[in-house]
C-alpha cells in the first residue's frame, strides 16, 4: 500500500519539475547543482509505502483516513524527510556541483520490492553513494546512530508444500498424514538455527502461515506453509535456504511423504560503508552536538530493501530516535506514532550531511 505523497504535483508547487515514475506508484526527482567544482552524486530514499493494520491514535492529527490501513512504520516520516532533502538542495543549487536524486520509494514492505525494481533498473548507475534512514522508537527523539558493516538481515521467503495420502481420521496407517509432516518439519527446522547456524549471524527462521485439512475426520493430504529465512552474511544465506529445502524433503521422505519447497530471494542484508559512517558521525558531533549519538541501536532485527541500494553502491543507512513520553510503541503496531517536530532537525542533518559529501 502506497502513499499519495508520491505526488508530482507537490513537487512541481515548489518548482521541481521532471520527476520520473517507477514500480508504478514511486517517483524520483533529480537535483542538478550549478555550483563550481568537482562534480559528484548521491541519491536519498524516502519509502513511502503503508501497512495493513488499524490505526487506533485519535491523539494525533495526521493519523491514517483510510480504515484499516497506516502508516506503522515511520514512512510518512520518511517520505516528508526526503521531501525536505529535494526542497533544501533546489534552493541551494548553486552552492554544489553534481546531482542529488531523492527517491520516494513504494513497496518496501512486501513483494514485488521497490528497493529491487531501482536495482534491475539500474537507477543508481553513475551515482557515487546513496543514503537511506529509517525512525527508531528504541532511541530518544534528538539522537542518531549509525555503525558499519551490516545493519540489518537478508530476507528470503519459502513456500513449502507437503504432500501426503487421504484417508480416514479413523485408519490413519491407511493414508499419509500431511500435517504430521508438517508438524515434525516445524519442529526439526529450529535445530537447524540452534545447531548449525553461528548464534552471532542472528539466523531465523520462521514458519508465518500453514493451512491444511479438510475435516476433522479426515486424514489431512496436503499443507502448504509460508515463511521467512533471516541471515545475516551471504554465506549462510545460501546454506540457511539450502537446509530448509533438504530439511523439508527429508523429513516428508521420513514419513512416506512429499515435499516441494520453493525458495524467493528477498531483500539482501543493508551494508553501510564504513567511510561514510565515519562522515556521519563527525557531521552529527559538529552540527548537534557529541551527546547525539548513540550506539543503542547497533542492528535491526528486520531487513529493509534498501539493502539493493547498498549493493549497488557505497552506503549509509541510519537511525534517527522518535521515542518521547507520548510515542514509545514500536513499529508495526496500531498505536505507533512520531511527533513531526522530529522532521525537520533529520532533514537539515541529512542535508548537512549530503552537502559535506558534495564539497569534499
Amino acid at each position: 500500500m502506497e502513499d499519495a505523497g508520491a505526488n508530482p504535483g507537490v513537487l512541481r508547487h515548489f518548482g521541481l519539475n521532471g520527476a520520473k515514475v517507477f514500480h508504478n506508484t514511486g517517483l524520483y526527482i533529480d537535483i542538478e547543482g550549478t555550483g563550481s567544482g568537482q562534480k559528484r552524486s548521491i541519491a536519498v530514499r524516502g519509502d513511502i509505502d503503508a501497512l495493513p493494520i488499524h490505526e487506533t491514535r485519535d491523539d494525533l492529527s495526521y493519523r491514517s483516513q483510510v480504515s484499516g490501513v497506516m502508516h506503522a512504520c515511520g514512512h510518512d516520516v520518511h517520505g516528508s524527510i526526503a521531501l525536505g532533502t529535494a526542497l533544501a538542495f533546489h534552493r541551494l543549487r548553486d552552492n554544489f556541483a553534481g546531482k542529488v536524486r531523492i527517491f520516494f520509494q513504494p513497496a518496501e514492505e512486501a513483494e514485488p520490492l521497490g528497493g529491487r525494481t531501482v536495482q534491475e533498473e539500474k537507477l543508481l548507475d553513475g551515482f557515487d553513494r546513496a543514503v537511506g534512514f529509517h525512525v527508531s522508537p528504541e532511541i530518544p527523539a534528538g539522537m542518531f546512530g549509525a555503525r558499519e558493516g551490516a545493519v540489518t538481515k537478508a530476507a528470503d521467503g519459502f513456500r513449502l508444500t507437503i504432500t501426503g495420502k487421504m484417508a480416514h481420521g479413523a485408519a490413519p496407517h491407511k493414508g499419509v498424514d500431511a500435517i504430521a509432516i508438517a508438524a515434525a518439519f516445524v519442529n526439526a527446522v529450529q535445530k537447524v538455527i540452534s545447531r548449525e547456524m553461528p548464534v552471532d549471524d542472528g539466523a531465523i527462521v520462521t514458519i508465518g502461515t500453514i493451512h491444511g485439512g479438510e475435516a476433522m475426520n479426515i486424514i489431512c493430504p496436503s499443507v502448504v506453509m509460508e515463511g521467512t529465512i533471516r541471515t545475516r552474511s551471504p554465506e549462510r544465506r545460501a546454506l540457511l535456504s539450502q537446509r530448509v529445502r533438504e530439511l523439508a524433503e527429508g523429513v516428508a521422505a521420513m514419513h512416506r511423504g512429499q515435499a516441494e519447497c520453493i525458495i524467493r530471494t528477498g531483500e539482501p542484508p543493508v551494508v553501510n560503508d564504513e567511510e561514510m559512517v565515519k562522515r556521519f558521525r563527525r557531521v552529527v558531533q559538529e552540527s548537534v552536538g557529541p551527546n547525539a549519538l548513540t550506539d543503542r541501536k547497533k542492528q535491526a532485527d528486520g531487513s529493509d530493501d534498501f539493502g539493493f541500494y547498498s549493493a549497488c553502491v557505497p552506503s549509509i543507512y541510519f537511525w534517527f530516535g522518535s521515542r518521547t513520553p507520548s510515542n514509545k510503541s514500536h513499529v508495526h503496531t496500531p498505536t505507533f506514532g512520531v511527533s513531526d517536530e522530529i522532521i525537520i532537525p533529520t532533514t537539515e542533518l541529512t542535508v548537512r550531511y549530503i552537502l559535506d559529501f558534495l564539497h569534499s
